[in-house]
């Protein structure tokens, strides 16, 4: 990962553990490419762990999305000390910007084809996964047009994997209630629908900058 201050804003950048486990990493000589390629097997997991506990009952079913949630949140630790073993550890690499993007998109559209497989609805797993790419492209465009990195919602990354998180600690109850993915389809509708408005809104912000700076 580049050594760049145009990062994404996280408060749990600035807590001890994340500090204390950050330099753990680095000093265990764990390179950030590694850890950015491994949330592609945490967001894996997680696709699957959907896919197949949207299908399940019982048991089996309450274990593969508590599953889920565990990955996904495994997903945003990744993505999280990725960037400050590169920054604040000084492990920075010259194919540093290539890993720390490429991995995310490829868990993006496991975890949310997953979901939309696990629910029998294929179609709104796939526009979920395109839209939440789109928000990055667009992301990435405004850099390439020299502008600063955009990462406002209300569906960016860390709002997909909540909503994703908590749909499935919520799904994973639903024989309370006698449900079955109910939980697991609204969340994947918000997602897709917020990462649509996230991909125009940043879209929109960016050529009203590009406008501003060269008038």
């Amino acid at each position: 990962m580049m050594n760049t201050g145009d990062r994404r804003p996280l408060a749990s950048r600035d807590t001890r553990w994340a500090q204390a486990t950050a330099r753990r990493l680095a000093a265990l000589s764990v390179t950030p490419n590694r850890i950015s390629q491994a949330s592609i097997l945490a967001g894996a997991m997680a696709g699957a762990a959907f896919c197949v506990g949207g299908q399940s009952g019982g048991t089996s079913r309450l274990l593969l999305l508590l599953g889920a949630a565990l990955f996904c949140q495994l997903r945003l630790l990744c993505n999280l000390f990725d960037g400050m073993v590169a920054v604040e550890g000084g492990k920075a690499s010259a194919d540093g910007p290539f890993w720390n993007e490429f991995p995310d998109r490829i868990a993006d559209i496991a975890i949310m084809v997953g979901i939309g497989y696990g629910i029998g609805m294929p179609g709104l797993g796939w526009a979920a996964a395109c839209f939440s790419v789109l928000t990055a492209y667009v992301r990435e465009l405004g850099r390439a047009n020299e502008a600063p990195s955009d990462f406002t919602g209300p569906m960016a990354k860390p709002h997909r994997m909540a909503v994703a998180t908590v749909a499935a600690l919520l799904s994973a109850g639903e024989f309370l209630w006698n449900g079955h993915n109910e939980v697991l389809t609204l969340a994947l509708a918000i997602i897709a629908i917020g990462a649509a408005a996230t991909a125009l809104r940043r879209a929109w912000r960016q050529v009203r900058w590009l406008k501003t700076m060269r008038l």
